[in-house]
This record gives C-alpha cells, structure tokens and sequence, in this order.
C-alpha cells in the first residue's frame, strides 16, 4: 500500500509545488499582507496537507487580532497544520529557509527567523513579536523549543511568553493532535538522525489519518501571573487536550 500512495501522491505533490506554490506566492504579493494573502496561504497549506493524507479537523476558534498561538511541535508540518487554519507569523529557526519547499512558503508567510544560540537574535525576535501583537496581527511559537519523538509533551518555556506579557496580549494555546486519539504523534515526528526530506518522503507514504487542531480556552491579559504562571496554564490545556483525545 505505501507503493501505490508513492504513485498517486507524488504526482499530486509535485503539482501542488511546482504550480500551484508560484501562483500563491504570487498572489501572496499582490494581497500585500492582507485578506488574499492569508486566505491564499491557508488554501495551499490546507491542499498540502490533503496531498500526505492529512483530514484536517478543527477544534474551537482562533481568536482575532493580536494573539499568541503557542502549540505543541511535532514536525514540520505542524506549521501547515496552523497556518491552514489561521494567518500567524511564526517564530522559526534560520535554518529553515533553506529548506526546499516549507523555506519558500515560511519566508514569505511573515516568519521571524531565530538564529539559535545568538543571543542578540533572541532579543530582536522578541522585540518584533511584542511589536506585531500590540499592531494586532498574530504571532505563532513552539514554547517547547524544538521538535521531539511525540511521546511526550517537553517543557514549555516561560521566555517566549514574555512578548505577550510586554504587548498585554492573549495567549491561545493550540493542541496539534495527529491520528483518532493522537496515535500517530511518533510516527509524525522525525525519526533518529532523520531529516526534512527524509521525513517528507516517508510521511508521503503514510496511510490517511485524521489531525485535529484544537485552538483551546485562551489565557487572557492579568489572568495568570506573569511569563511563568502562562507558561504552566497553556502547557497544562494543551496536554488534557492531547490526553482526553
């Protein structure tokens, strides 16, 4: 059966990349930021999505305006999986932006590129975030620092709260649940010493499964103490979504 998904799902793949990504990117731009092009960049990202099997099912409402959507990381794909449901600018590795096809739609989809271990780079990504949300647009992290093996939910870091503190803006937190009742969270993720194509290619061949984007109860300005008590709350929803599944 993985054989006969590689034959139908790479041609979709490629078509979906070679021309249907030109003519988003392109209307991207001409929408300058606006209604087009969100609502082309969540089209192309659900599409891609339908390509590697994904039925997307959502879970609650996105709020509007200036908001940060922290969710659990997974993949890569976690970043369609948001973005095909909601416009947010995210906060994503510099690395990125060589990667083939996602470094395409990342640069052009309002991404703030970190470089890891700058601290100086830390510093201006957090500026920009805390400047973004107080201009009402949305911004998107993975307060759990990086990608695991999906069997469990890591840490949340209070750091990357900070933003939301400064600009006095809610907190969404978003369960990214892959599978009926989050079965497939590991097979999802990168393998051991797996990389973006690798784990592009293996996905492709994955049977179809269900991903659920749970946006849960959000965490509005004063309601937890400070960076830490946000970071402790939208962990804990984000984790009773993920088990009640």
């Amino acid at each position: 059966m993985r054989a006969f998904r590689y034959c139908y799902r790479l041609p979709l793949f490629a078509w979906h990349v070679l021309i249907h990504l030109p003519i988003t990117l392109l209307l991207m731009a001409l929408g300058n930021g606006g209604p087009l092009s969100h609502g082309i960049l969540r089209w192309w990202a659900g599409g891609l999505l339908r390509v590697f099997g994904m039925r997307v099912q959502r879970i609650g409402t996105p709020l509007p305006g200036g908001t940060l959507f922290v969710a659990n990381h997974v993949s890569w794909i976690d970043i369609m999986a948001l973005h095909s449901q909601h416009m947010m600018g995210f906060i994503a590795k510099s690395e990125i932006r060589r990667w083939p096809v996602l470094g395409w739609v990342t640069t052009h989809a309002e991404t703030i590129f970190l470089q890891r271990g700058n601290g100086d780079s830390l510093g201006l990504v957090m500026a920009e975030m805390a400047q973004r949300l107080r201009a009402g647009r949305a911004v998107a992290a993975f307060p759990e620092g990086g990608t695991r093996d999906g069997r469990e939910l890591g840490a949340f870091h209070a750091r990357i709260f900070t933003a939301a503190v400064e600009a006095d803006a809610p907190v969404q937190p978003v369960a990214l649940c892959y599978g009926a009742r989050c079965e497939a969270q590991a097979i999802v993720a990168f393998a051991p010493r797996e990389h973006f194509i690798g784990n592009l290619v293996r996905l492709l061949g994955e049977p179809a499964r269900p991903l659920r984007v749970c946006f849960m109860q959000p965490i509005l300005p004063g309601e937890h103490e400070g960076r830490r008590g946000i970071a402790r709350v939208a962990r804990e929803r984000v984790l009773r979504a993920m088990s009640e599944a």
